[in-house]
């Protein structure tokens, strides 16, 4: 299953955007320049470069930026944590929501911005491909354009307001500021592409995981128009999950099976970052196919089992991300998903850290044999991250219907929950707005995704905490919704192309 990765970056025989400073700059690849014809060799290089960037956000341009953890450090499910407040400081402020222009990841602004201009190249291929079949074509098509929304929509959901561009640049290489609105608009245009015109398998097979898939489409348009709370939309959003369950040939596994090596591409997984125990090292920051999280996440000089599942498969990390009491509470007796999503560790067997609980995030925690790499072993965990799961379908099923008033289809918001709770080992409990919320923020937790569900919610004064004991003192308002544009990047432009910085 790791195999199809590692075959289509081999496929690039050469760099082909620029990875630094000047994130706008296009610099095409030797052997097809920018507008030329493009055999399928040369889209596949392009293709393989945009694919690559979904491994990067862990450690990203030298930045301990995973998009997973730092959307989870918002909410309110887990802590920053580390050695002290100023250990990764700028991780520190976007917990307390007091991020400035000069503290803030710009790690993650650059590899994304680095995938939009990888994309916009495989598009550009594409379009002058030669001798390129045409069925093939449309798939190929089709994911870069579903990529080039992915990473799209991760600038827009963390900056908003931000310069965009679909063709090569010209000297002095910026690009046109667009609101936050006019960011969503060439999201779903992207996404209306892949979903519509791209001949998109709704699933891949064992020679095709990792490559995005109709249903992957679909789910980041579900997450997109939610978020915008685009009611227009909602009902192609409802449509689209309803043929996920009745095409997709997709099932709830066994919770706990889902984040070990033999879960990857699993009957549950929609799509996934596909990560390889190798290649990652702390002066290449744009190689590899590892990722830093399982260390990040996982408490300092492990000793003991966890005491939650009884496991001792797990090991020593960083001591980021512990887990807040309140989170564990949630969690009804017997409900399967706690001890799959939550470590637990008694005091002594490990070392105790800034904003301890005990408790520790374990879907992606640090596990033996996880982890060969003769060189940057931090960097090289071989977890895949699970970027759309099944769950998240039925689930957003039932918030249609229930929270928005979206006529259901075939699987109905009742039968969707009671899905979700028969898997959890639970009851069936009815389909209320509130027992939905909850029953998300159980499924999804250290997923990335509880923060984004408060915000497009309205649910923010969870957000507010007045905890000295855990050095979390913080209030959430509408100018937090974006963090600050990082001030290098405004610095560097000029003229008509002079970026605004959000308010915060």
């Amino acid at each position: 299953m790791k195999n199809y990765i590692k075959g289509i970056f081999f496929a690039m025989l050469v760099v082909l955007t620029a990875c630094g400073d000047d994130f706008l700059t296009v610099q095409p690849t030797s052997n097809q320049e920018t507008g030329g014809p493009a055999t399928e060799g040369a889209i596949m290089a392009n293709l393989g470069s945009c694919y690559q960037i979904l491994l990067f956000d862990s450690y990203a341009d030298y930045n301990y930026n995973s998009v997973v953890f730092m959307s989870d450090i918002m909410s309110d499910d887990v802590y920053k944590g580390g050695g002290s407040a100023g250990d990764q400081a700028v991780l520190y402020s976007i917990s307390q929501y007091s991020a400035s222009a000069t503290e803030t990841p710009a790690g993650l602004w650059n590899i994304y911005f680095s995938g939009l201009n990888r994309c916009n190249n495989a598009i550009a291929a594409c379009e002058n491909a030669v001798d390129v079949d045409e069925s093939t074509l449309a798939q190929l098509k089709a994911e870069a354009h579903f990529l080039r929304a992915y990473y799209v929509h991760w600038l827009w959901k963390f900056w908003g307001n931000i310069p965009y561009f679909e063709t090569e640049l010209e000297a002095p290489y910026m690009a046109p500021q667009f609101t936050a609105d006019q960011i969503y608009a060439e999201i779903i245009e992207d996404l209306d592409f892949a979903i519509n015109e791209g001949g998109l398998p709704m699933r891949t097979d064992e020679t095709t995981h990792g490559r995005a898939t109709l249903a992957a489409a679909m789910m980041l348009k579900a997450r997109v128009v939610m978020y915008q709370q685009d009611e227009t939309r909602y009902g192609d959003v409802m449509a689209d999950m309803q043929r996920i369950t009745t095409e997709g040939g997709f099932t709830l596994p066994d919770f706990a099976s889902i984040w070990d090596r033999e879960g990857e591409f699993g009957n549950g997984s929609i799509f996934e970052a596909n990560h390889l125990p190798e290649g990652k090292d702390w002066g290449e920051a744009w190689t590899g196919f590892g990722t830093n999280l399982p260390e990040f996440i996982s408490p300092n000089e492990l000793k003991g089992e966890d005491l939650l599942s009884g496991s001792d498969e797990y090991k020593g990390g960083w001591g980021f991300g512990p887990v807040r009491t309140e989170t564990v509470a949630i969690f009804e007796d017997d409900d399967k998903r706690l001890a799959a999503s939550v470590n637990q560790y008694a005091a002594g067997t490990f070392v105790e850290r800034f904003q301890n609980t005990n408790y520790f995030m374990a879907k992606y925690a640090a596990r033996e044999d996880y982890n060969d790499a003769p060189f940057g072993e931090s960097l090289n965990y071989e977890n895949n991250v699970r970027i759309f799961r099944f769950a998240e379908t039925l689930l957003n099923i039932a918030e249609l219907e229930v929270v928005h008033g979206v006529a259901a289809g075939a699987k109905s918001a009742q039968s969707a929950l009671d899905d979700i709770r028969t898997r959890a080992g639970l009851g069936s409990v009815s389909a209320t707005t509130d027992n939905i919320k909850l029953e998300r923020r159980r499924e999804f937790v250290g997923e990335g995704i509880r923060y984004w569900d408060i915000v497009r919610w309205g649910d923010t004064d969870l957000l507010t905490d007045n905890i000295p004991d855990f050095s979390s003192e913080r209030s959430w308002s509408v100018s937090k919704k974006h963090l600050p544009i990082p001030q290098a990047e405004i610095d560097r432009t000029e003229g008509d192309f002079k970026l605004v910085q959000n308010p915060y």
